[in-house]
């Protein structure tokens, strides 16, 4: 059983009665008596909860920044009206709006109420329970009850750098044009035979296909295609620091779900690893443009766990992964206790195998800080940014002498500089 506000006012009343009534005693056992018959009346004309019958409708997945409607259908089973105040609860970074509803439904029909879900946070979003109060048609009191109808809303990585994917996959049409025109190179296979024309290179004659057709021809090459990107999520401590108020984490979901996109479109095959103290997530090679839409579901539920990585099992995992020469982009933090304690000892393992790309995410406070001078306090804080920033060229220096490429960009321009990168590599048949 349930009581409202109304039965607390209509107390409250009956105590001002009691006290100004010449004979209070009786007066209170009077008051006391209606309230309580006035109760049990109207629980007892409430509509029943238990019979009520919940379904839900909806999408199961969105982005994380868009709404998500859902529809509570109610039935009503029982044999009278039911006027009730519902509240669906969701966990708080849900978002769900509105938290109560009021309803009313006749026996023998349904209600629909509609939810909004504004989620805050990637990962599964499940509702914990609908808790049902319908009053009497006093408004006094009437029954309570919970019911549980089970949900999931799986929320995507944003995605944010998908404005940027027109512009690289332009890009990549370009590199694909440079190549075919500029001839034979590292990596570039060959593709057809076409006539020559002036401002070719002589060395790309075919002079058998010359001698067959009675006419010049050259050699057309394209990319290499059916290459191997490996995506490497460092999901250690590091990845859980806040840049722009955004994890580092998410910023290097949203970097890797540009250069998969891009990647795949260009024919290449891309496996993604995410690893800590242990092993995360493991997305074999693929290269069917369903891919994508996997990576990012699997993306959802990925975590910062604060436990140092383990290099040497990231490592591990990649070569178990990548049996053949590939292109490994690490995202990770460009930080000494990162890089010289934690990389540096087994990246010689890594490179011997495979090309090797560090893209780590600057954060542009450091940039502002480094350039204060207004006042003492500012300069020391310049001066600590500036030797931030010097490690992190030294670190940059060391990884490209060991034949590592570095990006090092800030949240703007991360994805675009991973992804230019990619493509870079890939116009120099490096992958």
């Amino acid at each position: 059983m349930a009581i409202s506000g109304r039965t607390v006012a209509l107390a409250l009343l009956g105590v001002a009665v009691v006290v100004l009534s010449p004979m209070p005693g009786l007066t209170l056992v009077l008051v006391n008596v209606t309230l309580v018959v006035l109760v049990g009346v109207d629980v007892a004309l409430a509509g029943a909860v238990r019979p009520l019958m919940f379904s839900r409708s909806g999408p199961t997945s969105a982005r994380l920044g868009q709404p998500v409607p859902l529809v509570l259908a109610v039935g009503n089973g029982g044999g009278r009206m039911v006027r009730a105040r519902l509240r669906d609860a969701w966990p708080p970074s849900a978002g769900a709006r509105p938290r109560v509803h009021q309803v009313r439904i006749p026996p023998g029909e349904r209600r629909f109420l509609e939810t909004t879900l504004e989620p805050t946070r990637r990962g599964d979003r499940a509702p914990f329970r609908i808790t049902v109060r319908s009053l009497g048609p006093l408004g006094l009191a009437g029954r309570q009850g919970r019911h549980y109808c089970p949900w999931r809303v799986r929320v995507l990585p944003p995605f944010s750098s998908r404005q940027h994917l027109p512009a690289a996959l332009a890009r990549l049409r370009e590199v694909e044009g440079e190549v075919a025109i500029r001839g034979a190179g590292a990596g570039s296979e060959f593709d057809s035979l076409r006539e020559y024309v002036i401002g070719d290179d002589v060395r790309l004659i075919d002079w058998r296909g010359t001698a067959r057709r009675g006419a010049v021809v050259v050699r057309a090459f394209r990319p290499e295609r059916d290459r191997r990107v490996v995506c490497v999520l460092d999901t250690g401590r590091t990845s859980a620091g806040r840049v722009g108020d955004v994890p580092r984490l998410d910023h290097a979901l949203d970097a890797a779900l540009l250069l998969t996109a891009v990647a795949l479109r260009a024919g290449d095959r891309v496996s993604l690893v995410a690893h800590d103290s242990v092993p995360r997530l493991r997305l074999p090679g693929s290269h069917d443009h369903g891919f994508l839409a996997r990576v990012s579901d699997a993306m959802a539920g990925l975590e910062p766990a604060i436990v140092e990585a383990d290099h040497g099992g990231m490592v591990a995992a990649v070569l178990r992964e990548a049996s053949r020469r590939s292109l490994v982009v690490l995202f990770t933090e460009l930080a000494p206790a990162v890089i010289e304690e934690g990389l540096l000892p087994v990246l010689t393992t890594l490179t011997a195998r495979h090309n090797v790309v560090i893209a780590a995410l600057r954060d542009p406070r450091v940039d502002d800080l480094a350039t204060g001078r207004d006042d003492v306090r500012a300069v020391y804080a310049s001066a600590a940014a500036e030797q931030t920033l010097q490690r992190r060229r030294d670190l940059t220096e060391t990884l490209r002498r060991r034949g590592v490429e570095v990006v090092d960009a800030p949240p703007d321009g991360y994805a675009v500089a991973v992804t230019d990168t990619y493509l870079t590599l890939k116009s120099l048949g490096r992958l």
